[in-house]
């Protein structure tokens, strides 16, 4: 009999134990409530006991906590219409503090979060948004942990992930990047021609003492030409090098201009003998004056 009873007294004393027996992770910390009121003593990681029916236990993750922060509509300082969404990280410090001083520290710190954010949103301006970020997270950073302090929260970071612009801004952005780039293209080309065309009088000038040079560059620019394989080849001939060729021949001297022959004598005419006229007709010579017309019988 009082070995029965010595047993459900073990048995009894077991799970007396059993229930007020807890385990604490090394992530965690444990707070005790007894009678409703928590106690200053936090529970460490390991094996913690309690009074059975007296004490209840709440844990509190110590980890960083990642926090996504929904998208949200705004417009910016330059009247942008605008979508933005961000990233928290933060992480228990005081968890006394975290555990009674706010209900749920999550949906705390988001909502929060979010309505910085939007105010963010309206005193930026677009580039800053898309260009200066860290600036604008330091900032959002600061917004978001003057409150949590007071819930034994640090917000550890806070990064803006994305802005959705619409497709009209994202055209006209487009076009003036396009712009901007012609427009540095078009100075570097310019700056190339310039800083070329001095190379070039330079050149021009060199030549100009040595006439041999300009012919070195014309058959420089032969091989170059013929290193392509091109079936018709193009040579250009300076006007100097020919004017410098027509003046370096030696001009024959001109033949004397021959004597004009003597007029032939016209020959004389007979007597008798008919000349011929221009026009085709035949003139009758003179007669001589024993030659006497006859009168007709």
């Amino acid at each position: 009999m009082v070995v029965e009873i010595l047993s459900a007294v073990v048995v009894a004393g077991g799970a007396w134990l059993a229930a007020g027996v807890r385990v604490v992770k090394q992530y965690e910390r444990g707070l005790v409530f007894r009678f409703g009121r928590v106690r200053s003593r936090v529970s460490e990681p390991g094996l913690t006991l309690l009074v059975p029916f007296v004490d209840r236990m709440q844990k509190v993750n110590m980890q960083i906590v990642t926090l996504p922060v929904p998208a949200q509509d705004g417009i910016t300082r330059d009247n942008v219409t605008v979508r933005v969404d961000a990233v928290v990280y933060f992480k228990v410090i005081d968890p006394v503090v975290a555990a009674v001083n706010v209900q749920d520290y999550r949906s705390a710190v988001g909502q929060v979060a979010q309505t910085s954010l939007r105010s963010i949103i309206g005193k930026s301006d677009l580039d800053d948004l898309l260009s200066n970020r860290e600036r604008l997270n330091e900032g959002l950073e600061l917004m978001i942990d003057s409150p949590a302090l007071d819930w034994g929260i640090h917000i550890d970071r806070v990064e803006i992930k994305d802005v959705a612009l619409p497709e009209a801004m994202k055209r006209s952005m487009s076009r003036q990047a396009e712009a901007e780039r012609e427009r540095r293209a078009r100075v570097i080309s310019a700056d190339g021609e310039l800083q070329a065309s001095y190379k070039l009088s330079q050149a021009a000038a060199q030549m100009a003492d040595t006439p041999a040079a300009l012919q070195l560059r014309l058959l420089e620019t032969v091989v170059q030409v013929s290193s392509e394989k091109n079936s018709t080849l193009v040579l250009p001939f300076p006007v100097e090098l020919l004017r410098f060729l027509d003046a370096q021949t030696p001009r024959p001297a001109a033949p004397a201009a021959p004597e004009p022959a003597p007029a032939a004598p016209e020959p004389e005419l007979e007597l008798g003998e008919a000349k011929p006229e221009e026009n085709g007709h035949v003139t009758p010579s003179p007669r001589s004056p024993g030659d006497a017309v006859q009168p007709a019988d």
